[in-house]
């Protein structure tokens, strides 16, 4: 962090602390400049930095003021899915939403897109054109069914931050951690049987279930903590579960990360219950606070956790590189691999390596930590000054997704038909439930670039949701005036018996 974004976040403390109230001003440059020691340009860049992020407004020849704000909304209570095996429906939301990223006129503000424009990914341009000028058979020929070894050595490294002590041999590479995901779940189910999920959860996983003909069960899960173990045992107890999904790090999309004590209690219950877990890590390199938290499978001695991840979010999801640490499952993933894809493509995954081993990948990472936490103040901002009183936040802890609650009768689903036809697209609740709930929730991507047009677009969606909630509004007060109205006259036929006229 610079010296400017520590003393904007530490300003920023203040005001959210209240030490400094609405309307009061700020210090001038010159008394902060000798209080923290630095100079006058480092106070005028934090103090742009805030006013970025509607914290603060400059008044002219006055200084600078805390800018008046709405109330922080509250973080989204424990989510009560229907406790029971369902079958995955949602298929034609997730299709549309899929499809629409064709098209090019339509800002995607629900996606699960990373930023692609960063200069530290040009090192990975210059690895495929190195590639290119070899002109090396092995680049367009098959690799084996485990992947490319060195790029196996390279992600066995990269995981010992996570905690996980693995080998190039414990690694099978995919196209992807939605294949990951896929393999690991063929790997472990049959088609009928139950698997466990957070609620909400990815709806990649969702329409995976479908097509295998796997039933879910949505359990319980919190915006801070996770799934609930309490929910999940009593699960255990009435249904034969097969296996567990979590995405404990950085979750899509409420944005936590569950606290290592309940990781080890959760591998204490897949124990005791003997299912599996398939743990999906592909945010987890992104979290704010460095060292980054441990995975689930860091934490497992009986090969029962299937971790799975990718570059997808890091680097790019073009490049369709992922793997699995299958644990005691592995020769099951292979064959499921060799089932659906075979071996994965083999140049991205030369390329890949090439800019681990030169050392590009690390300082890629910190740089998009720093831009996504920045981009979420930002977000956060923007959301409590444009968006109506009523609603529940996400508070992410890594990441670049954002959760938002509204009031039970909003339809998120007719929203985002409205926002079509100004170009802008939400990701609905609906798509992260096995059975269609959340529908009056919705995620939003904060990798967006934090400009005038993002800005103006959130400012839509804001105002489009205030339109809608005041209209939920007027319906249920107008259906609680018809019944009432019908009340009242049913009282009065029982005085006066049907067909008589009252005088009055």
């Amino acid at each position: 962090m610079t010296r400017y974004e520590h003393l904007a976040t530490l300003l920023a403390q203040r005001i959210e602390q209240g030490l400094y109230r609405s309307g009061e001003r700020l210090p001038s440059v010159r008394s902060l400049s000798a209080e923290h020691g630095v100079s006058i340009s480092t106070v005028q860049q934090a103090y742009h930095l805030l006013e970025e992020k509607q914290m603060i407004i400059p008044q002219s020849r006055s200084g600078y003021f805390v800018a008046s704000r709405k109330a922080t909304p509250p973080i989204p209570a424990l989510t009560r899915p229907a406790q029971r095996p369902v079958e995955v429906t949602q298929w034609d939301a997730v299709l549309a939403l899929i499809n629409s990223r064709q098209a090019d006129d339509v800002l995607q503000m629900g996606s699960g897109m990373p930023d692609l424009t960063q200069p530290t990914l040009k090192p990975l341009w210059k690895a495929f054109s190195r590639q290119a000028q070899k002109q090396e058979t092995a680049l367009l020929n098959y690799d084996n069914l485990y992947g490319v070894l060195a790029l196996r050595q390279q992600v066995a490294r990269l995981a010992i931050d996570s905690g996980c002590q693995l080998t190039a041999d414990e690694i099978v590479i995919t196209t992807g951690c939605h294949e990951a995901l896929s393999v690991s779940v063929r790997a472990v189910c049959e088609p009928g049987d139950i698997i466990a999920v957070e609620s909400p959860s990815f709806h990649g996983i969702m329409q995976t279930l479908r097509g295998f003909g796997i039933r879910a069960i949505e359990i319980p899960t919190d915006a801070v903590t996770g799934i609930s173990l309490e929910a999940l045992e009593l699960a255990f107890d009435q249904w034969p579960i097969k296996a567990v999904v979590v995405v404990p790090n950085c979750n899509n999309p409420l944005g936590f990360i569950m606290p290592e004590p309940r990781k080890r209690a959760l591998l204490t219950l897949a124990q005791r219950f003997d299912a599996a877990i398939i743990e999906d890590d592909v945010y987890g390199e992104l979290a704010w606070e460095y060292p980054r938290p441990p995975t689930i499978k860091a934490l497992d001695l009986d090969g029962r956790v299937l971790l799975c991840s990718s570059f997808s979010k890091t680097l790019a999801p073009g490049l369709r590189v992922g793997w699995v640490a299958p644990g005691r499952y592995r020769d099951r993933v292979l064959h499921m691999k060799y089932i659906v894809t075979g071996s994965t493509a083999t140049q991205p995954q030369h390329a890949v390596s090439e800019f681990i081993r030169q050392g590009h990948y690390q300082p890629h990472l910190r740089r998009m930590r720093q831009i996504y936490h920045r981009n979420y103040e930002a977000f956060s901002c923007w959301v409590r000054h444009y968006f109506p009183c009523g609603i529940c936040v996400s508070r992410p802890q890594g990441g670049f997704l954002m959760w938002i609650e509204l009031p039970e009768a909003f339809d998120a689903v007719r929203l985002n038909r409205e926002l079509l036809e100004s170009n802008i697209q939400i990701a609905v609740g609906s798509l992260f439930s096995a059975s269609g709930k959340y529908r009056n929730c919705l995620r939003l991507n904060y990798a967006l670039p934090i400009n005038d047009q993002t800005e103006q677009a959130l400012a839509q969606v804001g105002a489009a949701v205030e339109r809608a909630m005041l209209s939920c509004q007027h319906d249920s007060s107008a259906s609680a005036s018809h019944r009432l109205n019908r009340e009242r006259q049913g009282q009065q036929e029982e005085e006066t018996g049907p067909g008589q006229i009252t005088l009055t």
